[in-house]
């Protein structure tokens, strides 16, 4: 669990540091217009990195089901390194006009590249390398290392904040988040270099030369066009709510709701910690009761809670309120986050697992997740922030039909030896070495 977290909180600090920081450095590289619209300028580029995720989901899953889940974890840390550098560095408008917005669209999209793959290649690891019964509390450590890597740049921001003067703080200060992200990424990487590779991927050595069994192709991974679809629509959802209330939230507190940025940034702070802290209890409770019931529970709350949550957000007035409801919000979310990894990991057999996780997620979050923020300030610049409510409770609706419909996943093995014994215990071959669905 340590192996496999350590690396995904460098790359998720990277990936959220550019969001947290944006209020700072948007206006050094698009100097024209109110701040609204440099936020929708630069969250622009924040959304184009996810385009990127579909590539690296697929190069990069492809290599973790070729080369191993070790090979991907090392591949995805190192290009979130060279990003980090890339925007640490990068001129402003004012010292090379829009070359610094190529230099950041050039950064960004690396970063899209190396969080496609680094998601896929993290959740197969966790949940291969736990036993039967642990997966999902193995697995939930994922949103754990993520949570811990945005508290760190939150933590950071506020440092800076009580730090520096706000000039400062725009003029040079966002930069050095970034040159931090790409040190510690550095220093992961040699870290990762000493993974041990999971026993379920090195089973399947055994069949390397089976032609039925081709490791990480498209081809391998079209019979399971279902479950490609399912990861789809389930990811559809809990990625627009978790971006919403982990990512945008500390904005929409300051934009929208009046709240000064350090206070905001300090209510983000205090709920994504008691967050991160749900994660491990809610991987708990599905391994007894199973994955489904903790989706259902989500995919109700963010359905039927999105609009009054977000309406009651953006009229808080002070700590204590905006945390209370950010933090109902981070609990319904918690359905999802601390699950989901494992069970998209259950969804596939070993040869093509890193691929059929990472191509339909990235895919959903290329179109639902990475949009999010952009989508929320597009319906704040119209003037009809509303419907941006709407939109996070429509796309989680999607989810809870697809929650409701899937099969459970939890009994499903991975392992040989999980087979063996559960072939020891009488049960149906089809039902212990089948992905479900199948």
């Amino acid at each position: 669990m340590v192996g496999g977290s350590i690396g995904n909180l460098v790359e998720w600090y990277d990936w959220f540091v550019y969001s947290s920081f944006a209020v700072y450095f948007a206006s050094s590289f698009f100097p024209e217009g109110n701040s609204t619209a440099q936020l929708l300028n630069t969250m622009g580029i924040f959304a184009v990195g996810f385009l990127m995720r579909p590539v690296g989901g697929w190069l990069l899953g492809r290599l973790g089901d070729r080369k191993g889940r070790k090979a991907a974890l090392t591949a995805t840390v190192s290009l979130m390194s060279a990003s980090a550098l890339l925007i640490a560095i990068a001129p402003t408008y004012d010292q090379a006009g829009y070359l610094g917005v190529v230099v950041l669209l050039v950064a960004r999209l690396l970063q899209g590249l190396s969080v496609g793959g680094e998601y896929a290649a993290s959740a197969t690891y966790l949940t291969e390398a736990s036993a039967p019964g642990r997966r999902g509390f193995a697995s939930s450590f994922q949103y754990v290392s993520m949570t811990l890597g945005q508290l760190c740049g939150l933590a950071l921001q506020m440092v800076l904040q009580r730090t520096m003067d706000p000039d400062t703080l725009t003029s040079w200060g966002w930069r050095i988040p970034f040159f931090v992200g790409a040190l510690g990424a550095a220093v992961v990487f040699y870290l990762r270099r000493n993974l041990l590779e999971t026993e379920a991927y090195e089973e399947e050595e055994d069949v390397a030369t089976d032609p039925r069994a081709g490791r990480g192709t498209l081809r391998a991974l079209a019979p399971y066009k279902r479950e490609l679809v399912l990861v789809l629509a389930l990811t559809l959802g809990g990625s627009v709510s978790y971006y919403t209330y982990t990512t945008y939230l500390t904005k929409y507190l300051s934009n929208t709701a009046g709240l000064a940025k350090q206070d905001a940034t300090l209510v983000s702070f205090c709920a994504l910690t008691v967050f991160m802290c749900l994660q491990p209890l809610g991987g708990m409770l599905s391994d007894r009761i199973g994955r489904r019931p903790l989706l259902i529970a989500f995919g109700a709350g963010s359905m039927f809670g999105s609009v009054p949550l977000l309406s009651a957000l953006g009229g808080v007035d002070g700590f204590w309120q905006a945390f209370g409801l950010m933090l109902i919000a981070l609990v319904i979310v918690t359905g999802y986050t601390s699950i989901n990894a494992a069970v998209k990991a259950e969804l596939f057999p070993t040869h093509i697992r890193a691929l059929g996780v990472a191509l339909p997620y990235a895919l959903a979050q290329a179109l639902f997740g990475g949009t999010a923020e952009y989508v929320a300030l597009w319906f704040k610049n119209a003037g009809i922030e509303s419907g941006f409510y709407w939109y996070v409770s429509g796309c989680a609706a999607v989810s809870f039909v697809v929650y409701l419909a899937m099969r459970e996943t939890r009994d499903i093995a991975l392992k040989r030896s999980e087979r063996e014994a559960a072939a020891g215990e009488g049960k149906p071959a089809d039902a212990v070495a089948q992905p479900a669905g199948r």
